[in-house]
Parts: C-alpha cells; sequence; structure tokens
C-alpha cells in the first residue's frame, strides 16, 4: 500500500493508542467466557482467578484512556476527528467496564445459572463476545484506512467487518430473547432475589454486545466524513 504523504503531517497518531486500548477491552470480555465456564461449574476458585484478571486488564484500560485522553492533540492535524476518537474510546471502555462489573457481581454473590439454561447463557456469551472481537477486528483496519485516505477497496472492507458486527449483535439480541424467555419459565422454582440479579447479568451481557456494536458504528461515522 502507498503511504498517504498527508499523515506524515499529523505527528504522533494516536491511532495506535486506540487500537491497543481496544485489544484490552475485548481481552476483558474474553476472559469473561472463561469467568463463566467456571460459574457454571461451581469452580469458585477458577472464577475468582478470572474476576481477578478481567480487574487488572480493566484496570490496564483505565491508565490507557488516560494517557491517550491527556495526549491527544487538540490541533487541526488530526488523522481523525478528535471528537470521534473520544466517542470511539469512550465505548471501548465501556466493554471492559461491563465485563468487570459481570463478573464482580456474579462472584460477590457467588451467583449460580439454572443447569436447565445453562447452555442457552453460555451460546448468549459467546455471542457478546464474538460481537466484541468483531469490533476489535474493525478497529484495528483504521491504520489502512488512514494510509488509504479513507477510499477505495479498504473502506469497502471495513464496512463489511461492521455489517457483520451489527450482524452478530443482532444474534445477541435473539439470544438474549431466549435466555430471558428461558429463565422467565423458571421463575417459580427461584429465590426471586437469585432471579433479579439473573436477570441484571442477562441485560449486562447485552449491554457489552451494544458497546461492541457502537465502537463500529463510531468507526462507520469516521468513514463518512
Amino acid at each position: 500500500m502507498v503511504p498517504n504523504p498527508i499523515s506524515g503531517l499529523f505527528g504522533q497518531s494516536p491511532i495506535k493508542p486506540i487500537q491497543r486500548h481496544m485489544a484490552k477491552a475485548h481481552a476483558c470480555a474474553e476472559e469473561l467466557r472463561l469467568f463463566f465456564q467456571a460459574v457454571l461449574a461451581k469452580d469458585w476458585a477458577a472464577a475468582e482467578a478470572s474476576q481477578q484478571k478481567i480487574v487488572r486488564l480493566e484496570n490496564e484500560a483505565d491508565d490507557d484512556k488516560r494517557d491517550i485522553r491527556l495526549s491527544l492533540p487538540k490541533s487541526l492535524f488530526l488523522p481523525v476527528p478528535r471528537t470521534d476518537l473520544l466517542d470511539m474510546l469512550r465505548m471501548q471502555d465501556r466493554i471492559a467496564n461491563e465485563a468487570k462489573d459481570i463478573a464482580g457481581l456474579m462472584l460477590g454473590r457467588k451467583m449460580e445459572i439454572p443447569e436447565e439454561m445453562a447452555a442457552d447463557m453460555m451460546r448468549y456469551v459467546d455471542t457478546a463476545v464474538a460481537t466484541s472481537a468483531q469490533a476489535l477486528k474493525a478497529i484495528n483496519e483504521l491504520s489502512d484506512l488512514l494510509e488509504a485516505g479513507f477510499r477505495g477497496r479498504e473502506v469497502d472492507m471495513v464496512e463489511s467487518l461492521i455489517n457483520e458486527l451489527d450482524r452478530l449483535e443482532n444474534a445477541n439480541d435473539k439470544a438474549q430473547v431466549q435466555v430471558r424467555a428461558h429463565l422467565f419459565s423458571l421463575e417459580k422454582q427461584l429465590h426471586p432475589v437469585d432471579v433479579y440479579f439473573l436477570y441484571k447479568v442477562i441485560d449486562w451481557v447485552g449491554q457489552l454486545a451494544n458497546h461492541a456494536q457502537k465502537v463500529g458504528g463510531r468507526l462507520q461515522l469516521v468513514i463518512a466524513r
């Protein structure tokens, strides 16, 4: 790919730090899959280890976020509008925060997922994590988009990645409907407080996927400018 000579005017680009932050945010989501597997196995030692890893990764992502915000130049020579980058960063940060909140709540309450809905719950979590992975894949193309001057085949490829991201988030919505319906069918067999917190966890897993989709939405706005 022929480098865009205009990019030489921008100096220190914030794109790589943004990509590293998204990788850290997705690592939190990826670890959440292992956390749920430990919870389903009632292996609380493994669940705690996963939760602690998520906390560490989220703290590192917070440090990266602060560094990016402090170093993000306010000059006219940013390759991408500053507001778009900050919005993207905020959505990425919410992925990490959601993973930390889910693991913290479930570990703190030693929440058990009814065996009857375990498979549905795991599929639901998997689709949320896949949505986050797709958002990372799209963000990792931002450097090439910049080099291509936001034109040509690179734009088409990123649009395709974003379309797949939307499809995955829609699949997550459908999985959420299924897992909520399954929990509803079991409500009378469970303690009302446990039911309340299970619904909360279900909502938060869905929010994680929503935040990942919004990362792609911000990237789409960048392409459209």
